[in-house]
């Protein structure tokens, strides 16, 4: 079908109906709209007489004259280019607050799409809508068309920080039965403050010579979701986290990457070259990843070898991605580092505590950036590990290797603990030995064969086998009842003592489990330090810690 034909068959269709779906989500006018493949100039036209400023790609020079001859308004710019590269678009050094895609993704081959996708978000400002319309049926011949679906579009969306505003089912508007649309709307987030397009930059555009910057920003997304009460709030727009936390996430991180040989940067082999393997490194090579956590007890000589393990690996962040992970445009560092006086073991039994994080520096960390970090961890941690894989498959490749995409995925994993309740068991059964144990949701007796414990704060939502939120409970409420929801205000309330009478009788009656019990209490929870080992502290903590999931996750809340 000639060019003029196309123009007209396409013309005739009303685009306020199809894209029907983006409608409500677009901006006041006037706005910078990116329309690629724009064809006839039908959808450019539309936008344009909406008041927006639109800038119309389509790579063919019989539909462009077609089109601009069809709808002559100055406030359509025509461009001849077509993604994956979108080169022309980015000489013009624009940003757009929605780009759109209208019957294009099917003509984009899928070797390309994760590139187009990329490119196509670098576009996009802060707060701006990607919309797609998914072509749903077989090819029509002679044409280059390749099949879409929506799994496909939901993990480039994930890869790249967008978030799922709305999918839309239509019908195809020419009447053709076997074919049927997708219209999908992508946001990427912007929550007021520049903390994700500076996250974006750090994660997708920074220069980056190793992983280094990334596993920094990692290490510093993991400490805000998961460590609350070390952080002390230096400024009003600045907190500080202890420089040891950062490190042992960072050795957490790294060990199983380097235990699989994957590189790090573009000539390393498994871990040469990388600054923080040394003796220390080796000396802990016994260690699961997840014993590198807060509360960790060793003694002798492993105590020696983890001791110098953080410090190395200290030293190699504060030396680099700590410096020169930069402003935009700028030397100023982000995420400054000041590094504490620690040579020496300090005795014989180390206990990752507070206390000790603390001693090996600081690290500057904008709460802007922190509170993203916390609330969007969602969108973050897959962006950062589908980068920091984009890097270790293009360092294999200077090296002549190819990666096992298995391998990788099972290295990139965060190792939470396992789901462990074991030990709690074993600590109600000593209870139970010496006196009654009540579920603490109840008040109902348990024995040894009626029990559960339970997580007060549910894995499923955020995965801690931290003393204080392991909780005995009947069976029937735990598994029938609570399941992985939020116990409500209420509930926990109403359960205030009996919480209260398990954490003494289980925990604080041997020095040890008391030790690891304010230590985890203290990392985890915002809890004031010196207070730590004060059960009403503690359930503050508790209290405020339910208040955050719930108001940051929205997760159910159960009342009995």
């Amino acid at each position: 079908m000639a060019g003029r034909e196309l123009a007209a068959q396409y013309d005739a269709l009303d685009p306020a109906q199809i894209h029907e779906a983006v409608v409500p989500h677009l901006p006041a006018a006037p706005a910078a709209i990116l329309d690629v493949g724009a064809g006839s100039g039908r959808d450019a036209a539309w936008l344009a007489a909406l008041g927006h400023s639109v800038l119309a790609v389509e790579p063919s020079a019989t539909m462009r004259e077609e089109a601009q001859r069809r709808h002559p308004d100055a406030r359509i710019t025509w461009v001849a280019d077509s993604p994956p590269g979108l080169e022309a678009v980015f000489r013009l050094n624009a940003s757009f607050d929605v780009i759109l895609l209208s019957a294009v993704w099917m003509h984009v081959a899928p070797a390309e799409r994760a590139r187009a996708f990329r490119k196509l978000v670098t576009l996009l400002k802060p707060g701006g809508i990607l919309a797609l319309s998914l072509r749903l049926g077989p090819p029509v011949a002679g044409r280059d068309m390749h099949p879409v679906d929506l799994p496909e579009v939901e993990a480039l969306a994930r890869r790249q920080g967008l978030v799922m505003v709305t999918t839309e089912a239509a019908q195809d508007r020419l009447d053709r039965s076997e074919v049927t649309w997708l219209q999908v709307v992508l946001r990427l987030p912007d929550d007021g403050t520049e903390a994700l397009p500076l996250l974006r930059h750090v994660i997708l555009n920074d220069a980056k010579s190793a992983t280094y910057k990334l596993g920094l920003l990692r290490a510093v997304a993991r400490a805000a979701d998961g460590a609350q009460g070390l952080t002390r709030f230096a400024l009003d727009t600045t907190v500080t986290v202890p420089l040891g936390l950062i490190t042992l996430n960072w050795l957490r991180l790294y060990k199983p990457l380097v235990a699989a040989g994957l590189p790090q940067m573009p000539r390393n082999r498994g871990s040469k070259g990388l600054g923080f393997i040394k003796e220390g490194w080796h000396g802990i090579a016994d260690l699961a990843a997840t014993d590198l956590r807060v509360g960790t007890q060793v003694t002798g000589a492993r105590a020696a070898a983890l001791h110098s393990a953080l410090r190395d690996a200290a030293a190699t962040i504060a030396k680099m991605p700590a410096t020169y992970m930069t402003y935009p445009g700028s030397q100023t560092p982000i995420l400054p580092a000041t590094r504490g006086r620690v040579d020496s073991l300090p005795a014989e039994a180390l206990v990752v505590d507070a206390g000790y994080l603390w001693s090996f520096g600081e690290l500057q960390v904008p709460l802007h950036l922190r509170r993203a970090l916390a609330r969007r961890d969602t969108w973050i941690e897959p962006a950062l590990v589908y980068e920091w894989t984009r890097l270790m498959e293009g360092y294999a490749r200077t090296q002549d290797r190819n990666l096992d995409p298995g391998q990788i995925a099972r290295a990139m994993r965060w190792h939470e603990p396992d789901r462990d309740v074991a030990f709690a068991r074993r600590a109600a059964a000593e209870v139970m030995a010496s006196g009654k144990l009540f579920c603490v949701w109840s008040g109902r007796r348990l024995s040894e064969t009626v029990i559960d414990i339970d997580h007060c704060l549910p894995w499923s939502t955020w995965p801690c086998d931290d003393l204080w939120n392991l909780l005995p409970a009947h069976p029937q409420v735990n598994r029938h009842s609570k399941r992985d929801r939020l116990p409500s205000a209420e509930a926990r309330e109403a359960s205030q003592d009996r919480i209260l009478d398990w954490w003494q009788r289980a925990w604080l009656r041997r020095e040890n489990r008391a030790t690891r019990f304010r230590v985890e209490a203290q990392a985890s929870l915002p809890v004031v330090p010196e207070t730590a080992g004060e059960l009403s502290s503690v359930f503050f903590g508790l209290q405020a810690r339910r208040f955050t999931l719930r108001a940051d996750q929205q997760v159910v809340e159960w009342s009995p």
